[in-house]
């Protein structure tokens, strides 16, 4: 009996001590995972820091000193000639056949009782606002801003829509899928498409169609943040954009200097809006063509000229 005890204390004195054991390393462990985590943390951090401060140094040294002081200088530079811009806009449109209360309506010399609010400020202004959407001047001016964006987009689109079909059409460039909505289409069904026809060169074309998706909205997004933000955003890079929110103007977004002439720009900012509600309206006319023909616009219109009679939407109707 006596032994049989002996045994039981030397088994229980040997877990404890094991048990112990145990525990005694465990908050080393734990430790050891803090003090790693914190190093990386700071590490990061550090890392993270350094370009500021080197800007912020940069920025306190004599050199930085001198970079502020030259682009302030520059900057008064700028606005002077971005009042002066403005100025001779607002001449220009005064002296325009398309600003101003003679110029022509959406009625042509119909006589009718044109809203007031619609002065003639804003290019492509005829009057026409027959749910009175412009009532309100902020109003007016963000749908106007609206209008240009998508006018642009639904211009630079219809080029996409129709140059490739009229290059296969011609033999120019064999493409796998001239047509604008197949070619999506191809896409999600996993398709792998060429540029331009030419084997091997996929840019994109090698892409799922999630990737091309976020490539286009970072593509469209982009310029219409630094158009809309750009004026005050690129100040600290030393970009000044002498215009508005529509037309920034400058190196960026003028390279071809189409503002130097401020009568010739305020017309051709007509002809902008102008063609882009055209391109708006014909993206609807490449919706409807694709659904009832299935197939693109140069398409039909060579039959259309090729058979007027029998290749129509009254024919295709019945």
């Amino acid at each position: 009996m006596a032994l049989l005890l002996q045994q039981n204390l030397t088994f229980l004195s040997i877990s404890v001590s094991k048990y112990s054991t145990h525990r005694r390393w465990k908050p080393q462990r734990s430790r050891m995972t803090c003090r790693s985590a914190w190093e990386e943390l700071v590490g990061v951090l550090v890392f993270s820091a350094a370009p500021f401060m080197a800007v912020k140094a940069i920025a306190n040294s004599s050199v930085g000193v001198r970079l502020r002081m030259r682009m302030e200088n520059r900057k008064m530079e700028e606005v002077s000639k971005g009042k002066e811009f403005k100025a001779a806009a607002a001449k220009a449109r005064e002296e325009s056949y398309w600003y101003g209360d003679e110029r022509p309506r959406w009625l042509g010399p119909i006589s009718y009782e044109y809203p007031t609010y619609l002065n003639g400020d804003f290019p492509g202004d005829y009057s026409f606002d027959v749910a009175g959407l412009s009532k309100d001047p902020e109003s007016f001016k963000k749908f106007f801003n609206l209008e240009i964006l998508h006018s642009r987009w639904a211009m630079l689109a219809s080029l996409g829509v129709i140059i490739p079909e009229i290059l296969d059409q011609l033999g120019v460039v064999d493409f796998v899928e001239p047509v604008w909505w197949k070619v999506g289409y191809a896409k999600l069904k996993g398709d792998t498409l060429d540029y331009l026809g030419i084997p091997g060169l996929h840019i994109a074309g090698s892409q799922g169609i999630i990737v091309i998706a976020i490539c286009q909205v970072l593509l469209m997004v982009g310029p219409e943040y630094a158009r809309y933000c750009g004026i005050e955003a690129l100040e600290p890079l030393g970009i000044y954009l002498p215009g508005d929110i529509n037309y920034p103007g400058g190196l960026l977004f003028d390279p071809l200097g189409l503002s130097n002439d401020p009568i010739a720009f305020e017309d051709l900012k007509v002809k902008e809006i102008k063609n882009g509600r055209l391109a708006m309206v014909a993206w609807l006319g490449f919706y409807l063509q694709a659904v009832l023909t299935g197939k693109g616009p140069v398409e039909n219109l060579i039959e259309y000229i090729s058979d007027p009679v029998n290749n129509n939407v009254i024919a295709l109707i019945k």
